[in-house]
């Protein structure tokens, strides 16, 4: 598959599991979110794979580093898709800090626009607090207000930024170690 063909596939990928990740958030059935949540869970990972290996071919090691973090989190999340908020909330905070560590990553490469970057960068604040009050004890959910719901929605625009990125004609910028020959 060509560049153009990787980034489009990325591209959905992020579009879809934002989309079925924030429609999960207002589901009141458990089955419902689940299947909501299994799906936005596969198609980020799905997409993190992609952008991987994409942001490695264009020398942008700090952004690919990002997105391993991010898919080993986002594994971690989609683990507990099934189970109901209370029992998701171990796999849920360790997956929050790995979208959080992932984040910070993704949004210090230059390979982003800013306001994306900026973004991000906010996205990741809120994920490590949250993962940081989970680990030392707070009874939070995946739905718990104000964390992490209200991070949700700077989450869902960074990843839309990142497929709008994707889907420019230029793509991803060329990193420091892609030099013309």
């Amino acid at each position: 598959m060509n560049d153009m063909g990787l980034r489009r596939l990325a591209a959905a990928g992020l579009i879809t599991g934002s989309a079925f990740g924030l429609a999960g958030s207002f589901l009141e059935s458990d089955a419902w979110r689940g299947l909501a949540w299994g799906l936005d869970g596969s198609a980020l990972v799905m997409a993190s794979a992609i952008l991987v290996l994409l942001c490695h071919r264009r020398h942008q090691e700090l952004a690919a580093a990002g997105f391993l973090c991010f898919l080993a989190g986002q594994t971690l999340v989609v683990s507990g898709a099934a189970m109901s908020l209370a029992d998701s909330t171990a796999s849920f905070g360790s997956g929050a800090a790995l979208w959080s560590v992932g984040l910070v990553l993704i949004s210090s490469s230059n390979c982003w626009p800013a306001l994306v970057r900026g973004l991000g960068f906010a996205a990741a604040a809120l994920f490590g607090l949250t993962a940081l009050q989970i680990f030392v004890g707070t009874a939070l959910t995946p739905l718990s207000r104000p964390l992490p719901f209200f991070a949700y929605p700077l989450f869902v625009a960074t990843m839309i930024g990142w497929a709008h990125t994707l889907l420019k004609a230029s793509g991803l910028p060329a990193g420091p170690g892609d030099q013309p020959t």
